[in-house]
């Protein structure tokens, strides 16, 4: 999330990606002169990395991190995923360093799993990749398939067969990138960049498209996701009605503010623009008394809430966290640090997340090497899954 991404995709740049080679037993090299060796899983599938620095493949030259893990190991209720914000920084809160991590690798040529679900009965993650599809990853007997895709992916040979880089081709195909159940109906509400809101059912399958346009205007940049579980309402961003994905730090660079806050009414089948003229609106997470929304915002670097109900309703004020962590509160992932304020030296340590409480505080925070960012934490079973834009794998933590 930006002053140049954030979390909720707020970005800056494109960070350097951290990637962990997918064959067991190949060697790493750290960045300085010592040796790395990579542990495997009992599931060849996934890559165990010990990070005590970084390591750097020695044929490719990638750069291998690990993500972020938390020190205490409570069991948690599932909770909602947050997207990428501003790193900032608290006085006195907890820091749990990085030091294992699974590296669950996706399939080969596909990269930026920025969201991550789990369906009612428990299945997945499911999360949407760079060549348009929505993948479901069943374990290590089955691995991952595909679960969803736009008409588009199986109409058009270079979806299914690419010969350009996925930039060049996500606007035909489809770049899914919001992902949120209704668990009542077990359908998949998707937030594809350029296809709009989308819905698959149960089975996966081709997706329906639901709307393209809200009040005239067509969606351009279609990107985080969340449903009122009560009344089936789903609220989602448009980004920019500007700029498209592809062309997302132009937003940042020339200050647009032309994002939209929406809301798909699940009995009218409409779509009504909730707020306008907002800054590259981001993720978006609907609160456990279902009173208001809170709203990622990739620049400025900040979370809004959008009040529903009660005598604030459609009033819309700065807040400061993001998705619902399962203590009622939120995890943020940090794609860039911000500085505290009056802050004459850089930060010591580079944070990937942090756990903000209900009122917004921030209690916990997730450290790692230089260069590590997320743009998804999402907390399940006490374990933390990680993902990324840009990376090639999700992230696990337990």
């Amino acid at each position: 999330m930006r002053p140049h991404q954030s979390f909720i995709r707020l970005r800056t740049g494109i960070p350097a990606p951290f990637a962990a080679a997918s064959q067991a037993g190949r060697e790493l090299q750290w960045a300085g002169d010592a040796t790395c060796r990579k542990r495997t899983h009992a599931n060849p599938q996934i890559v165990l990395l010990d990070r005590r620095s970084v390591c750097s493949d020695e044929t490719t030259g990638a750069a291998a991190h690990g993500a972020p893990r938390i020190r205490e190991r409570v069991a948690r209720p599932p909770a909602r995923s947050s997207r990428r914000l501003c790193g900032s920084s608290a006085a006195e809160v907890k820091t749990s360093p990085t030091e294992w991590s699974l590296h669950l690798p996706l399939p080969n040529g596909v990269t930026g799993a920025e969201s991550l679900a789990f369906d009612a009965r428990g299945q997945g993650p499911y999360t949407g990749v760079s060549d348009g599809r929505v993948l479901k990853w069943g374990g290590s007997a089955v691995g991952w398939t595909t679960f969803a895709h736009h008409a588009n992916y199986r109409k058009f040979p270079m979806c299914t067969v690419p010969v350009a880089p996925s930039e060049e081709t996500e606007s035909l195909c489809g770049r899914p990138l919001g992902l949120a159940f209704h668990r009542k109906s077990g359908d998949l509400y998707i937030a594809d960049a350029y296809k709009g809101l989308m819905r698959v059912g149960p089975d996966g399958g081709e997706a329906e498209v639901l709307a393209t346009t809200a009040n005239g205007v067509r969606f351009n940049f279609v990107n985080g996701i969340d449903i009122d579980q009560v009344t089936g309402d789903v609220y989602f961003t448009d980004s920019s009605v500007t700029y498209p994905r592809r062309f997302n730090t132009e937003i940042m660079m020339n200050a647009d503010a032309t994002g939209r806050l929406l809301k798909y009414d699940a009995q009218t089948k409409q779509v009504t623009v909730l707020k306008d003229g907002l800054p590259y609106p981001n993720g978006v997470a609907v609160s456990y008394d279902r009173t208001f929304i809170v709203v990622a915002h990739t620049v400025p670097c900040q979370a809004h809430r959008y009040y529903l109900q009660g005598p604030k309703a459609g009033h819309y004020e700065l807040l400061a966290d993001l998705r619902r962590d399962g203590k009622g509160g939120y995890w943020v992932a940090l794609n860039q640090e911000k500085g505290r304020p009056g802050a004459t030296t850089a930060p010591v340590k580079h944070l990937v997340g942090v756990r903000l409480d209900g009122g917004g505080v921030e209690v916990e925070e997730l450290t790692a090497a230089k260069g590590v960012t997320l743009s998804e934490v999402t907390e399940r079973k006490g374990q933390l899954w990680l993902g990324s834009v840009e990376l090639d794998y999700i992230g696990l933590v337990a």
